[in-house]
């Protein structure tokens, strides 16, 4: 229970106690984080499908789903991927773009970034809510546990903290790697099966959705490494936004 409350204090605004901030629970919570995401996505279904339901069409639908992550996320995580954005285009060195990523305004970099992916994600949505109700719910699911188990992989010994400080430096190398394949190997299989639902290709539509979006935060992963000497908190924001995006886009494929 300490690594569920972990995953849930940290990842989402529900209210939830954290008792524990050691490595154990660290370690734990960041396997329970797909957890998380799966709440995440569900309420954003929950959401997302009655408006679709109700004639408003898919567009306000694919808004709405989009809105709820954010909103249980209090917007960290985009504001995570908005900060990575400012320093990976700041193009300083890594304590000079560390630094920028701590303050509190968002530059340009930033800016266009939060435009950029909410779009991808509204745009893929709406694509998901046109062809039914389930299938735009399956998406919110699925690009949130996309999103959380990037989280996983990104805590895998081996991957270091960029500060000797914050959340990066509580969960960096807390999840053994067996473990972590285990959670991907373990979410993706329940995607497959939640596609299989949906049509003869949807199986391997959705893994090839989870497999996608995990290499590409896996890329933007090592080049974060490279260029800041490790994760911070914003980059796992930044994982899980690119690692949501990812999946949208690539269900809207077929």
């Amino acid at each position: 229970m300490d690594g569920i409350r972990f995953a849930f204090g940290t990842l989402t605004v529900l209210p939830v106690r954290v008792t524990r901030w050691d490595r154990a629970a660290a370690r734990s919570g960041m396997l329970w984080a797909p957890l998380a995401g799966l709440v995440v996505g569900v309420c954003a279904a929950a959401l997302g499908s009655p408006v679709l339901l109700l004639g408003p069409g898919p567009l306000l639908a694919a808004v709405v789903s989009a809105a709820v992550p954010a909103v249980l996320t209090r917007g960290l995580h985009l504001d995570g991927l908005a900060d990575v954005a400012d320093g990976l285009g700041s193009g300083k060195p890594a304590d000079d773009a560390l630094r920028i990523m701590k303050q509190s305004d968002i530059g340009p970099f930033g800016v266009v970034t939060l435009v950029l992916v909410l779009l991808a994600q509204v745009a893929a949505l709406a694509r998901l809510y046109g062809e039914g109700w389930a299938h735009g719910a399956a998406g919110a699911v699925v690009c949130a546990l996309a999103a959380r188990l990037a989280l996983t992989l990104a805590c895998r010994r081996g991957v270091p903290a960029a500060r000797p400080d914050g959340l990066g430096a509580a969960v960096a190398g807390a999840v053994p790697a067996g473990a972590a394949l285990g959670a991907a190997v373990g979410v993706t299989a329940v995607c497959a099966a939640a596609g299989a639902l949906l049509g003869p290709y949807g199986a391997l539509r959705h893994a090839l959705a989870v497999l996608l979006a995990l290499g590409a935060a896996q890329l933007l992963l090592r080049h974060c490494v490279r260029r800041f000497g490790g994760v911070t908190g914003d980059v796992f924001g930044a994982l899980a936004e690119t690692a949501a995006t990812a999946a949208l886009v690539v269900l809207t494929f077929g």
